[in-house]
Protein backbone atom coordinates (compact mmCIF):
# COMPACT_ATOMS: atom_id res chain seq x y z
CA UNK A 1 0.00 0.00 0.00
CA UNK A 2 2.49 2.40 1.18
CA UNK A 3 4.46 1.47 -2.62
CA UNK A 4 0.65 2.56 -4.66
CA UNK A 5 0.30 5.24 -2.22
CA UNK A 6 3.77 6.63 -3.40
CA UNK A 7 3.23 5.96 -6.78
CA UNK A 8 0.13 7.53 -6.88
CA UNK A 9 1.42 10.57 -5.14
CA UNK A 10 4.23 10.87 -7.90
CA UNK A 11 2.12 10.33 -10.71
CA UNK A 12 -0.31 13.21 -8.89
CA UNK A 13 2.92 15.75 -8.62
CA UNK A 14 3.65 14.43 -12.25
CA UNK A 15 0.48 15.93 -13.52
CA UNK A 16 0.65 19.30 -11.47
CA UNK A 17 3.51 19.91 -12.81
CA UNK A 18 2.99 19.63 -16.02
CA UNK A 19 -0.30 21.76 -15.30
CA UNK A 20 1.96 24.21 -13.57
CA UNK A 21 4.01 24.26 -16.92
CA UNK A 22 1.41 24.80 -18.84
CA UNK A 23 0.19 27.61 -16.57
CA UNK A 24 3.63 29.69 -16.42
CA UNK A 25 3.80 29.29 -20.10
CA UNK A 26 0.45 30.83 -21.44
CA UNK A 27 1.20 33.79 -18.51
CA UNK A 28 4.76 34.31 -20.34
CA UNK A 29 2.87 34.53 -23.74
CA UNK A 30 0.13 36.96 -22.53
CA UNK A 31 2.85 39.02 -20.97
CA UNK A 32 5.11 38.81 -24.35
CA UNK A 33 1.99 39.99 -26.48
CA UNK A 34 1.16 43.04 -23.69
CA UNK A 35 4.58 43.87 -24.10
CA UNK A 36 4.64 43.71 -27.90
CA UNK A 37 0.78 45.47 -28.07
CA UNK A 38 1.60 48.43 -25.66
CA UNK A 39 5.58 49.13 -25.68
CA UNK A 40 7.26 47.61 -29.01
CA UNK A 41 6.99 49.49 -32.78
CA UNK A 42 4.33 48.08 -34.88
CA UNK A 43 4.59 46.68 -38.09
CA UNK A 44 3.65 49.69 -40.48
CA UNK A 45 3.68 49.37 -44.13
CA UNK A 46 6.80 51.89 -45.83
CA UNK A 47 3.97 53.94 -47.66
CA UNK A 48 2.89 54.89 -44.20
CA UNK A 49 6.25 55.75 -42.71
CA UNK A 50 7.18 58.96 -45.53
CA UNK A 51 5.22 61.70 -43.36
CA UNK A 52 7.10 65.04 -42.88
CA UNK A 53 4.67 65.86 -40.01
CA UNK A 54 6.53 68.15 -37.04
CA UNK A 55 7.08 65.83 -34.58
CA UNK A 56 5.65 68.07 -31.66
CA UNK A 57 3.02 69.09 -34.02
CA UNK A 58 -0.03 69.88 -31.12
CA UNK A 59 2.46 70.08 -28.20
CA UNK A 60 1.90 73.45 -26.49
CA UNK A 61 4.08 75.37 -25.09
CA UNK A 62 3.75 77.80 -22.00
CA UNK A 63 7.48 79.81 -22.37
CA UNK A 64 7.83 82.12 -19.30
CA UNK A 65 12.03 82.06 -19.86
CA UNK A 66 14.57 85.07 -20.38
CA UNK A 67 17.53 85.48 -21.19
CA UNK A 68 19.65 82.19 -22.98
CA UNK A 69 18.68 79.07 -21.34
CA UNK A 70 15.26 79.28 -21.21
CA UNK A 71 14.30 81.01 -24.42
CA UNK A 72 17.24 78.24 -25.84
CA UNK A 73 15.33 75.11 -24.89
CA UNK A 74 11.87 76.47 -26.06
CA UNK A 75 13.14 77.54 -29.36
CA UNK A 76 14.56 73.65 -29.96
CA UNK A 77 11.21 72.95 -29.30
CA UNK A 78 9.16 75.36 -31.39
CA UNK A 79 11.98 74.23 -34.34
CA UNK A 80 10.66 70.68 -33.91
CA UNK A 81 7.04 71.59 -34.12
CA UNK A 82 5.87 72.60 -31.16
CA UNK A 83 3.27 75.55 -30.40
CA UNK A 84 5.09 77.92 -28.06
CA UNK A 85 3.53 80.96 -26.30
CA UNK A 86 6.24 83.14 -24.93
CA UNK A 87 5.22 85.63 -21.91
CA UNK A 88 7.27 88.71 -21.56
CA UNK A 89 7.08 91.54 -19.41
CA UNK A 90 4.59 94.68 -20.14
CA UNK A 91 6.29 97.45 -22.42
CA UNK A 92 9.94 95.31 -21.93
CA UNK A 93 9.38 92.15 -22.55
CA UNK A 94 12.59 89.48 -22.70
CA UNK A 95 15.87 91.14 -21.11
CA UNK A 96 17.45 90.27 -24.89
CA UNK A 97 15.43 92.83 -26.66
CA UNK A 98 17.95 95.56 -25.48
CA UNK A 99 21.02 93.61 -25.27
CA UNK A 100 22.65 95.09 -28.60
CA UNK A 101 23.85 96.45 -30.47
CA UNK A 102 23.36 95.21 -33.16
CA UNK A 103 20.00 95.71 -33.59
CA UNK A 104 17.86 94.56 -36.61
CA UNK A 105 14.92 97.12 -36.77
CA UNK A 106 14.11 97.59 -32.77
CA UNK A 107 15.22 94.69 -32.18
CA UNK A 108 18.44 92.93 -30.85
CA UNK A 109 20.26 90.43 -33.22
CA UNK A 110 20.87 88.50 -29.57
CA UNK A 111 17.07 88.20 -29.13
CA UNK A 112 16.23 86.91 -32.75
CA UNK A 113 18.83 84.40 -32.17
CA UNK A 114 16.99 82.20 -29.73
CA UNK A 115 13.08 82.95 -30.04
CA UNK A 116 12.24 81.89 -34.05
CA UNK A 117 9.04 79.44 -33.99
CA UNK A 118 7.01 81.45 -30.88
CA UNK A 119 4.79 83.65 -30.35
CA UNK A 120 4.23 86.88 -27.43
CA UNK A 121 1.64 88.09 -25.09
CA UNK A 122 2.67 90.57 -22.53
CA UNK A 123 0.79 89.58 -19.35
CA UNK A 124 1.45 91.33 -15.82
CA UNK A 125 2.20 88.32 -13.62
CA UNK A 126 1.61 89.83 -9.94
CA UNK A 127 -1.93 91.17 -10.92
CA UNK A 128 -4.97 88.71 -10.12
CA UNK A 129 -5.93 88.90 -13.76
CA UNK A 130 -2.59 88.39 -15.39
CA UNK A 131 -2.54 85.48 -13.03
CA UNK A 132 -5.94 84.06 -13.97
CA UNK A 133 -4.66 84.28 -17.69
CA UNK A 134 -1.69 82.16 -16.98
CA UNK A 135 -3.56 79.76 -14.70
CA UNK A 136 -5.79 79.38 -18.08
CA UNK A 137 -3.57 79.18 -20.52
CA UNK A 138 -1.68 76.14 -18.54
CA UNK A 139 -4.71 74.25 -18.02
CA UNK A 140 -4.58 73.69 -21.73
CA UNK A 141 -1.11 73.52 -22.19
CA UNK A 142 1.61 70.58 -22.51
CA UNK A 143 4.91 71.95 -20.64
CA UNK A 144 5.56 75.15 -19.00
CA UNK A 145 8.67 76.06 -18.88
CA UNK A 146 10.23 79.12 -16.55
CA UNK A 147 13.31 80.60 -15.06
CA UNK A 148 12.56 82.21 -12.23
CA UNK A 149 14.15 82.64 -8.69
CA UNK A 150 12.81 79.90 -6.69
CA UNK A 151 9.39 80.39 -5.12
CA UNK A 152 9.00 83.05 -7.32
CA UNK A 153 6.41 81.44 -9.16
CA UNK A 154 4.71 80.38 -5.68
CA UNK A 155 4.38 84.00 -5.16
CA UNK A 156 2.45 84.71 -7.98
CA UNK A 157 0.10 81.27 -8.05
CA UNK A 158 1.69 79.91 -10.68
CA UNK A 159 3.82 77.56 -8.79
CA UNK A 160 4.11 73.60 -9.69
CA UNK A 161 1.39 72.48 -7.43
CA UNK A 162 -0.53 75.35 -7.73
CA UNK A 163 -1.17 74.44 -11.63
CA UNK A 164 -0.54 70.52 -11.14
CA UNK A 165 -4.52 70.87 -9.40
CA UNK A 166 -6.00 71.96 -12.55
CA UNK A 167 -3.96 70.48 -15.00
CA UNK A 168 -2.27 67.11 -13.82
CA UNK A 169 -0.65 66.45 -17.49
CA UNK A 170 1.33 69.35 -17.16
CA UNK A 171 4.91 68.71 -17.50
CA UNK A 172 6.74 71.84 -15.72
CA UNK A 173 10.20 72.66 -16.20
CA UNK A 174 12.42 74.79 -13.86
CA UNK A 175 15.64 76.25 -14.75
CA UNK A 176 17.56 77.98 -12.12
CA UNK A 177 20.85 78.68 -11.31
CA UNK A 178 22.23 76.36 -8.55
CA UNK A 179 18.69 73.98 -8.04
CA UNK A 180 15.58 75.15 -6.43
CA UNK A 181 16.41 74.55 -2.94
CA UNK A 182 19.90 74.28 -0.95
CA UNK A 183 22.58 76.99 0.06
CA UNK A 184 22.59 79.00 -3.09
CA UNK A 185 19.01 79.00 -4.35
CA UNK A 186 18.24 82.21 -3.91
CA UNK A 187 20.85 83.83 -5.83
CA UNK A 188 20.65 84.99 -9.37
CA UNK A 189 22.37 82.92 -12.08
CA UNK A 190 24.15 83.87 -14.64
CA UNK A 191 26.71 81.44 -17.47
CA UNK A 192 29.45 83.04 -16.34
CA UNK A 193 29.03 82.75 -12.39
CA UNK A 194 27.47 79.00 -13.02
CA UNK A 195 31.27 78.39 -15.26
CA UNK A 196 33.37 79.78 -13.00
CA UNK A 197 31.87 78.24 -10.00
CA UNK A 198 31.30 74.50 -11.82
CA UNK A 199 34.80 74.65 -12.85
CA UNK A 200 34.52 75.77 -16.94
CA UNK A 201 36.38 78.63 -16.79
CA UNK A 202 38.91 77.52 -14.21
CA UNK A 203 40.61 75.56 -17.20
CA UNK A 204 39.75 77.75 -20.12
CA UNK A 205 42.55 79.79 -21.24
CA UNK A 206 46.76 79.84 -21.82
CA UNK A 207 48.26 77.27 -19.94
CA UNK A 208 50.53 79.64 -17.99
CA UNK A 209 47.39 82.52 -18.13
CA UNK A 210 44.61 83.68 -16.75
CA UNK A 211 41.06 82.08 -16.58
CA UNK A 212 39.08 83.17 -19.52
CA UNK A 213 35.21 82.76 -20.24
CA UNK A 214 34.69 80.67 -23.41
CA UNK A 215 33.33 82.73 -26.45
CA UNK A 216 29.64 81.96 -26.29
CA UNK A 217 27.70 80.49 -22.99
CA UNK A 218 28.18 77.37 -23.62
CA UNK A 219 26.76 76.47 -19.85
CA UNK A 220 23.20 78.58 -20.61
CA UNK A 221 23.58 76.36 -23.89
CA UNK A 222 24.33 73.25 -22.41
CA UNK A 223 21.52 73.71 -19.61
CA UNK A 224 18.85 74.28 -22.68
CA UNK A 225 19.59 71.14 -24.49
CA UNK A 226 19.60 69.28 -21.00
CA UNK A 227 15.94 70.38 -20.28
CA UNK A 228 15.04 70.11 -23.88
CA UNK A 229 15.37 66.57 -23.34
CA UNK A 230 14.07 65.98 -19.88
CA UNK A 231 11.02 67.43 -21.30
CA UNK A 232 10.87 65.62 -24.70
CA UNK A 233 11.47 62.26 -22.17
CA UNK A 234 8.87 63.91 -19.76
CA UNK A 235 6.21 63.70 -22.87
CA UNK A 236 7.13 60.14 -23.77
CA UNK A 237 6.49 59.25 -19.78
CA UNK A 238 3.38 60.50 -20.61
CA UNK A 239 1.85 58.48 -23.14
CA UNK A 240 2.40 55.74 -20.94
CA UNK A 241 0.77 57.26 -17.47
CA UNK A 242 -1.49 60.08 -18.42
CA UNK A 243 0.39 62.10 -15.89
CA UNK A 244 2.71 64.95 -15.62
CA UNK A 245 5.60 66.13 -13.64
CA UNK A 246 7.94 69.03 -12.39
CA UNK A 247 11.52 68.69 -13.83
CA UNK A 248 14.46 71.15 -12.10
CA UNK A 249 17.72 72.06 -14.30
CA UNK A 250 19.91 74.24 -13.17
CA UNK A 251 23.26 75.83 -14.26
CA UNK A 252 25.50 74.75 -11.82
CA UNK A 253 24.65 70.98 -12.06
CA UNK A 254 24.98 71.18 -15.84
CA UNK A 255 28.32 72.31 -15.96
CA UNK A 256 29.69 69.96 -13.77
CA UNK A 257 27.94 67.25 -15.58
CA UNK A 258 29.77 68.72 -18.57
CA UNK A 259 33.21 68.51 -17.00
CA UNK A 260 33.13 65.00 -18.67
CA UNK A 261 36.78 63.47 -18.15
CA UNK A 262 37.95 65.89 -16.18
CA UNK A 263 35.61 65.45 -13.76
CA UNK A 264 36.21 61.73 -13.94
CA UNK A 265 40.47 62.26 -13.48
CA UNK A 266 39.56 64.41 -10.49
CA UNK A 267 37.22 62.16 -8.51
CA UNK A 268 38.74 58.74 -9.66
CA UNK A 269 42.46 59.62 -10.07
CA UNK A 270 42.83 63.01 -7.68
CA UNK A 271 43.81 64.83 -10.73
CA UNK A 272 43.23 68.06 -10.79
CA UNK A 273 42.99 70.02 -14.03
CA UNK A 274 44.75 72.89 -15.14
CA UNK A 275 44.15 75.32 -18.46
CA UNK A 276 45.88 74.19 -21.42
CA UNK A 277 45.09 76.43 -24.14
CA UNK A 278 43.88 74.51 -27.15
CA UNK A 279 45.72 71.62 -26.12
CA UNK A 280 44.17 68.25 -24.64
CA UNK A 281 45.83 67.21 -20.73
CA UNK A 282 45.66 63.66 -22.07
CA UNK A 283 46.30 63.66 -25.95
CA UNK A 284 49.41 65.03 -28.17
CA UNK A 285 49.32 66.14 -30.26
CA UNK A 286 45.90 67.64 -30.16
CA UNK A 287 45.99 71.51 -30.62
CA UNK A 288 45.93 74.58 -32.38
CA UNK A 289 49.22 75.50 -34.25
CA UNK A 290 50.42 78.76 -35.90
CA UNK A 291 50.82 78.66 -39.66
CA UNK A 292 52.88 81.19 -41.85
CA UNK A 293 48.73 83.48 -41.97
CA UNK A 294 46.88 81.81 -39.36
CA UNK A 295 46.32 78.78 -37.03
CA UNK A 296 45.33 75.35 -37.83
CA UNK A 297 44.18 72.57 -35.29
CA UNK A 298 45.25 69.06 -35.56
CA UNK A 299 44.14 65.79 -34.02
CA UNK A 300 46.89 63.13 -34.16
CA UNK A 301 44.50 61.10 -31.92
CA UNK A 302 46.15 58.07 -31.93
CA UNK A 303 49.75 56.52 -32.92
CA UNK A 304 48.79 55.68 -36.56
CA UNK A 305 47.46 59.01 -36.89
CA UNK A 306 50.63 60.38 -35.32
CA UNK A 307 52.71 58.74 -37.54
CA UNK A 308 50.85 59.75 -40.71
CA UNK A 309 50.98 63.58 -39.80
CA UNK A 310 54.66 63.27 -39.26
CA UNK A 311 54.79 62.18 -42.95
CA UNK A 312 52.42 64.67 -44.66
CA UNK A 313 54.48 67.29 -43.36
CA UNK A 314 57.84 65.65 -43.44
CA UNK A 315 58.94 65.06 -40.59
CA UNK A 316 58.61 61.47 -40.30
CA UNK A 317 61.83 60.88 -37.98
CA UNK A 318 59.78 62.32 -35.07
CA UNK A 319 57.17 59.23 -35.34
CA UNK A 320 60.18 56.93 -35.01
CA UNK A 321 61.65 58.97 -32.04
CA UNK A 322 61.67 56.53 -28.68
CA UNK A 323 60.37 59.80 -26.85
CA UNK A 324 57.05 59.97 -28.99
CA UNK A 325 56.12 55.92 -30.01
CA UNK A 326 53.18 56.04 -28.19
CA UNK A 327 50.76 58.79 -26.94
CA UNK A 328 51.46 58.11 -23.00
CA UNK A 329 55.13 59.39 -23.89
CA UNK A 330 54.32 61.78 -26.22
CA UNK A 331 52.35 63.29 -23.26
CA UNK A 332 55.09 63.03 -21.47
CA UNK A 333 57.25 64.59 -23.83
CA UNK A 334 54.88 67.40 -24.24
CA UNK A 335 56.66 70.18 -24.57
CA UNK A 336 59.01 69.23 -27.19
CA UNK A 337 56.94 67.53 -29.42
CA UNK A 338 55.08 70.23 -30.02
CA UNK A 339 57.75 73.02 -30.37
CA UNK A 340 59.20 70.44 -33.03
CA UNK A 341 55.89 70.91 -34.67
CA UNK A 342 55.18 74.18 -34.28
CA UNK A 343 58.49 75.03 -35.95
CA UNK A 344 57.04 72.99 -39.33
CA UNK A 345 53.86 74.51 -39.15
CA UNK A 346 54.18 77.96 -39.07
CA UNK A 347 56.30 78.12 -42.54
CA UNK A 348 53.36 77.72 -44.81
CA UNK A 349 50.02 78.73 -44.98
CA UNK A 350 46.78 77.75 -43.88
CA UNK A 351 45.58 77.20 -47.34
CA UNK A 352 48.71 74.98 -47.63
CA UNK A 353 48.89 72.36 -45.00
CA UNK A 354 44.83 72.31 -45.90
CA UNK A 355 45.68 71.07 -49.58
CA UNK A 356 48.79 68.87 -47.49
CA UNK A 357 46.24 67.45 -45.61
CA UNK A 358 43.70 66.68 -48.09
CA UNK A 359 42.19 62.69 -47.51
CA UNK A 360 44.31 62.44 -44.27
CA UNK A 361 43.02 59.82 -41.29
CA UNK A 362 43.92 62.39 -38.77
CA UNK A 363 41.10 65.08 -38.03
CA UNK A 364 42.01 68.89 -38.61
CA UNK A 365 40.71 72.34 -39.39
CA UNK A 366 41.60 76.02 -39.56
CA UNK A 367 40.83 77.91 -36.83
CA UNK A 368 37.63 80.29 -38.49
CA UNK A 369 36.41 84.25 -38.15
CA UNK A 370 32.68 83.76 -38.63
CA UNK A 371 33.09 85.41 -41.68
CA UNK A 372 35.08 82.02 -42.81
CA UNK A 373 32.62 80.18 -41.02
CA UNK A 374 29.70 81.21 -42.81
CA UNK A 375 31.42 81.25 -46.25
CA UNK A 376 32.71 77.51 -45.16
CA UNK A 377 31.58 74.73 -48.01
CA UNK A 378 30.30 72.29 -45.85
CA UNK A 379 28.33 74.82 -43.64
CA UNK A 380 26.85 75.61 -46.70
CA UNK A 381 26.58 72.37 -47.85
CA UNK A 382 24.65 71.64 -44.45
CA UNK A 383 22.54 74.75 -45.27
CA UNK A 384 22.97 76.28 -41.82
CA UNK A 385 21.69 79.55 -42.69
CA UNK A 386 18.23 80.28 -43.68
CA UNK A 387 16.04 83.11 -44.05
CA UNK A 388 12.33 84.13 -43.21
CA UNK A 389 10.54 87.61 -43.27
CA UNK A 390 9.95 89.21 -40.12
CA UNK A 391 7.15 91.99 -39.78
CA UNK A 392 9.31 94.84 -38.91
CA UNK A 393 13.29 94.19 -39.68
CA UNK A 394 12.55 92.60 -43.44
CA UNK A 395 14.54 89.48 -44.51
CA UNK A 396 16.27 87.22 -41.45
CA UNK A 397 19.30 85.39 -41.60
CA UNK A 398 19.05 82.72 -39.38
CA UNK A 399 21.44 80.03 -38.22
CA UNK A 400 19.52 77.07 -38.20
CA UNK A 401 18.27 73.88 -36.21
CA UNK A 402 21.75 71.52 -36.19
CA UNK A 403 19.80 68.01 -36.91
CA UNK A 404 18.30 67.10 -39.68
CA UNK A 405 15.50 64.12 -39.27
CA UNK A 406 14.36 61.55 -42.63
CA UNK A 407 10.25 62.08 -42.13
CA UNK A 408 9.85 64.54 -38.85
CA UNK A 409 9.92 68.71 -39.45
CA UNK A 410 12.95 70.58 -37.94
CA UNK A 411 12.77 74.20 -39.32
CA UNK A 412 12.22 77.63 -38.87
CA UNK A 413 8.36 78.16 -39.62
CA UNK A 414 7.85 81.34 -37.91
CA UNK A 415 9.79 84.61 -37.30
CA UNK A 416 10.98 86.19 -33.74
CA UNK A 417 8.12 88.19 -32.42
CA UNK A 418 7.30 91.64 -31.63
CA UNK A 419 6.68 92.35 -28.50
CA UNK A 420 3.29 91.24 -27.31
CA UNK A 421 2.25 91.00 -31.07
CA UNK A 422 -0.16 88.08 -30.37
CA UNK A 423 -1.57 89.07 -27.21
CA UNK A 424 -5.02 89.65 -28.80
CA UNK A 425 -5.12 87.08 -30.98
CA UNK A 426 -4.30 84.46 -27.87
CA UNK A 427 -6.78 85.75 -25.44
CA UNK A 428 -9.47 86.09 -28.32
CA UNK A 429 -9.32 82.88 -30.04
CA UNK A 430 -7.50 80.10 -27.05
CA UNK A 431 -8.82 81.78 -24.09
CA UNK A 432 -12.16 83.31 -25.70
CA UNK A 433 -11.84 87.02 -24.48
CA UNK A 434 -14.15 89.89 -26.01
CA UNK A 435 -12.34 92.53 -27.22
CA UNK A 436 -13.99 94.88 -24.65
CA UNK A 437 -12.63 92.59 -21.70
CA UNK A 438 -9.19 93.02 -23.82
CA UNK A 439 -9.33 96.51 -23.78
CA UNK A 440 -10.43 96.53 -20.05
CA UNK A 441 -7.31 94.23 -19.43
CA UNK A 442 -4.92 96.96 -21.02
CA UNK A 443 -6.62 99.53 -19.66
CA UNK A 444 -5.75 98.65 -15.82
CA UNK A 445 -1.83 97.58 -17.15
CA UNK A 446 -2.93 93.47 -17.09
CA UNK A 447 -1.58 93.10 -21.04
CA UNK A 448 -0.63 94.80 -24.02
Amino acid sequence: MASRNMDTNQISGQTETSTEKREVKMFRLLCADFFQRKFLRKTIPVSKCSSSADALSGVKVLDLTRVLAGPYCTQILGDLGADILKVERLKVGDDTRSWGPPFVGNTSCYFISINRNKKSICVDLKSHDGMKIIQELAKQSDVLVENYLPGKMEEYGLGYEDLKAINPQLIYCSITGYGSSGPYASRPGYDVIASSMGGLIYVTGPEDGAPCKTGVALTDLATGLYAHGAIMAALFQRQKTGCGQRISANLLSTQVACLVNLGSNYLMAGQEAKRWGTAHESIVPYQAFATSDGYITIGGTNDRQFRELCSRIKRVQLSSDPKYLTNALRVEHRRELVEELGKTLSTKTNAEWLELFQGAHFSYGPINSLSEVFADPQVQYNEMVQEINHPSAGTLKLVGPPVKFSGTGNRIRLPPPELGQHTESVLRERLGYSLTQIQQLRDIGVVN
